[in-house]
């Protein structure tokens, strides 16, 4: 993994082709495999359109700062056809601001064009569309920011073969792409294929491969992956995935990342906001920048959970401290006068050792529930329930006596 993140124009520069000048050729890398991406919508929208119809400045600056921290390196952000039609100065203007936003962080942007619906199964519609593409490169086409182009997303959605709706919006993207080849000479131009499997019906056009991944297994999810390094290889065009990452699809962040970082692939998760339109089952950041699931930014940062056979299992009651939460919890639930604020403790030190020593699903983490009721009035039916939950939870890891694996290392090692 690189060890600093690659600005997106030093990014570019390097990559390209030796010793031949820019304006004399596209500047299509020959490697992309040190992308580190993000798809972009901010965590207030619900949906796209929404994000350019009520986008801020301040909080596009936020986000791409969180996003420096994780040294994310590029950024794919959709625009629909309506935000454009709505009020064309005003989403060139945001879209300046936020290429040029992203720049300063070292972060290139990869514009992903969206169309009305009808827009790319009619014909005599197509010119409407040129426009918007027109329209967007006259906003950002010179900006250094500016990575890549994708004419389409997923215009093979969602059908093996494609069916005759895919096939019409499948021609439509590859216009799109020649219309951006033709009118920015400069900018690589992709499209982001839904399936692997479809590569070959774009790759004669576009500059760049993509596809995207959210298989359920590591075996398929690696598959796919080589799939797709056989075609890039055949073609001898580069390769990205621009779309990894759905807690719901049984592809989570940590194992599809890992796999493409194993296998040199480029990437962008879906996404790094959790929004109001996907957000429940795909993002990292919320939006007052907490995080959904701390595994989703190590592995961001190639740091992979340890499954392999001699791993060093954790032994949360090597001192005591299950043992005597256990006794403790035990204590005040069967005293008539228990009080509230021991109650409290008690449940929060049950709540860190669930969490510390990895016995419990996060899906609802234990100290939250006890931050929520220390700021609530008190409920003692509810805090009676949560620590009967954290002591049934604890009282299996309880250690006999005896055990060997209790206790304090020699004084000589520590």
């Amino acid at each position: 993994m690189p060890s600093k993140r690659l600005h997106a124009a030093t990014l570019i520069a390097l990559l390209l082709l030796a010793g031949v000048p820019a304006s004399a050729q596209r500047r299509v890398p020959k490697d992309l495999s040190g992308v580190r991406g993000f798809n972009y919508m901010a965590a207030g929208g619900s949906g796209h359109l929404e994000h350019w119809q009520k986008y801020s400045a301040a909080e596009t600056e936020r986000d791409l700062d969180w996003a420096q921290r994780l040294q994310l390196n590029q950024m794919r952000v959709l625009i629909p056809y309506q935000a454009w039609a709505q009020d064309k100065a005003t989403l060139k203007k945001n879209l300046q601001h936020l290429v040029r936003a992203a720049n300063q962080r070292g972060i290139g942007v990869m514009p992903t064009l969206m169309y009305a619906r009808g827009q790319a199964t009619d014909k005599s519609r197509w010119p409407e569309t040129r426009a918007f593409a027109a329209d967007l490169i006259s906003a950002v086409g010179k900006e250094p920011g500016l990575a890549f182009w994708d004419a389409s997303n997923e215009p093979d959605c969602c059908a093996l073969p494609p069916s005759p709706a895919n096939r019409q919006r499948m021609e439509h993207a590859l216009y799109i792409v020649k219309a951006l080849q033709e009118l920015d000479p400069v900018t690589p131009v992709t499209i982001g294929a839904t399936f692997a499997d479809n590569l070959p019906e774009y790759g004669d056009t576009e500059d760049v491969l993509s596809f995207h991944n959210y298989l359920p297994t590591r075996g398929a999810i690696a598959a796919d992956i080589a799939k797709a390094k056989a075609y890039a290889a055949k073609v001898n065009k580069p390769l990205i995935n621009t779309e990894i990452g759905c807690i719901a699809r049984a592809n989570p962040y940590d194992v599809a990342l890992e796999e493409h970082m194993k296998a040199g692939v480029g990437w962008y998760i879906w996404e790094l906001m959790i929004t109001h339109s996907w957000g429940t089952v795909h993002g990292v950041f919320h939006q007052d920048g907490t995080i959904r699931d701390p595994t989703i930014v190590a592995a961001l940062l190639g740091m992979f959970r340890d499954r392999h056979e001699d791993v060093m299992p954790s032994v949360p009651d090597r001192e005591g401290f299950v043992t005597r939460a256990v006794a403790n919890n035990k204590k005040w639930l069967a005293d008539a006068g228990a009080t509230w604020e021991r109650g409290l403790d008690l449940a929060e030190i049950s709540a860190n050792l669930l969490e510390a020593g990895q016995l419990i699903a996060m899906y609802d983490p234990p100290t939250r529930t006890v931050d929520l009721l220390r700021k609530g009035a008190p409920n003692m039916p509810a805090l009676r329930g949560a620590i009967e939950k954290y002591t049934a939870i604890l009282d299996p890891f309880q250690l006999p006596p005896n055990d060997p694996t209790r206790g304090r290392p020699p004084a000589n090692s520590h």
